[in-house]
């Protein structure tokens, strides 16, 4: 994989950061090389923040050192996927063609170190366990998950790390994180427990389905913590899912748009909200400078996190493009053939947005506090949502 030598900020230049990675499967691998070109440039994440495979992914970086992660990253991926046909190039109709033999010994087989279908099949059970309740068991992912992440270091809180999750018995996301309580493999396995294909995992007895169930980015972590009451802090999220895309032209293509689609609405809408509502408290906190009187009838919404007003943040959106070969259950396809293709997409992608470094050139007015830079296939477009 080509490098490009990038300017590593200094240590005074350098603000907080925060990695967000979005859920979506074997999409994950893009995660990767993603993180690879930040290391590089000497962006290491202060905080990651994840839901379902960007939760695992989460956890192996934050559960190694520095040094140690892009190895361990590796490792997961290469343990989770079966050799292939990795030596032929497959093109076009060819390509789909491997991609949905890949995808169909998945369904069939399982992948291993991650999960495994259920024999008899759940459709004929009347009746089981809610922790059963699901066509495949990931009970081999805890144990992958303890091999490769040391939950110890985890819980040193070197690195924050937030972990997204929904409430079986009340719909609710909630966030597992380590400033908070004491994080284990059942915390990472809760984020990407996704039904009907996952169980559900239990923590503290509650069960926990896949955060996208919810909300597939966990920006909310961030926005609402006091550890993000002051300075400086530039996020890059990993998104998985392109909003933007062609008309479908068969069965295949529909299901895969609409469920781009489907992720990548709600994955903006949460940017646009977090964003907005960040941007008008800080303009009410100003407001309430020149005149307390006026500031006072504004929604007392608005008046809920008085303590990040002040605080500034870019958010660099990082959106996956997919090649034209995907199928519609590319989330599902662990050929390491894709794995390196979505890794290589990840690196030349957040390198570009490196080199870019929008956020140092952009100007906004001081009445605005976040600022969200969108990249996508090379183009970059800042705003400031109001």
């Amino acid at each position: 994989m080509a490098k490009t030598a990038l300017k590593k900020p200094n240590k005074a230049e350098k603000p907080k950061v925060a990695l967000i990675l979005q859920g979506g499967g074997a999409l994950g691998a893009y995660h990767i090389g993603a993180y690879q070109a930040l290391q590089e440039a000497g962006y290491e994440p202060d905080w990651l923040s994840g839901i379902s495979i960007g939760a695992i992914n989460a956890c192996i970086l934050a559960g190694n050192a520095p040094e140690d992660r892009l190895g361990k990253l590796e490792m997961l991926w290469q343990e989770i996927s079966r050799p292939g046909l990795d030596g032929f190039l497959f093109e076009g109709e060819m390509r789909r063609l491997y991609n949905q033999f890949s995808y169909l010994g998945a369904v069939m087989l399982g992948q291993p170190n991650f999960w495994q279908p259920r024999f008899p099949s759940p459709l004929l059970l009347s009746e089981m366990l809610p922790q059963q309740a699901s066509y495949c068991d990931t009970a081999a992912m805890l144990a992958t998950l303890e091999r490769l992440a040391n939950f110890d270091l985890i819980n040193q809180q070197t690195t924050r790390l937030s972990l997204g999750a929904t409430k079986v018995t009340t719909g609710e996301l909630v966030f597992f994180d380590n400033h908070r309580q004491k994080i284990g493999p059942e915390h990472v396995l809760a984020s990407g427990s996704l039904p009907p294909g996952f169980p559900a995992t239990e923590v503290d007895g509650e069960l926990y389905w896949d955060g996208g169930c919810v909300s597939n980015t966990p920006l909310d972590a961030i926005f609402d913590d006091e550890e993000s009451a002051s300075g400086h802090t530039l996020i890059f999220m990993v998104d998985l899912w392109d909003a933007h895309g062609l008309p479908p032209n068969n069965m295949g293509n529909v299901s895969w748009r609409q469920k781009q689609i489907m992720y990548a609405s709600r994955s903006r809408q949460n940017i646009c909200a977090v964003a907005s509502k960040h941007n008008q408290r800080r303009a009410l906190h100003q407001m309430a400078k020149a005149s307390p009187a006026a500031a006072a009838k504004v929604s007392s919404d608005l008046h809920l996190h008085k303590h990040n007003e002040q605080a500034t943040f870019d958010i660099v959106h990082l959106i996956y493009h997919p090649a034209s070969d995907q199928i519609a259950d590319s989330d599902a396809e662990f050929s390491r053939t894709s794995i390196e293709e979505r890794r290589a997409a990840g690196y030349s992608d957040m390198q570009g947005a490196l080199e870019d470094a929008s956020w140092r050139r952009y100007r906004r007015p001081s009445s605005v506090g976040t600022a969200v830079h969108t990249v996508r296939q090379g183009e970059v477009r800042s705003a400031c949502p109001t």
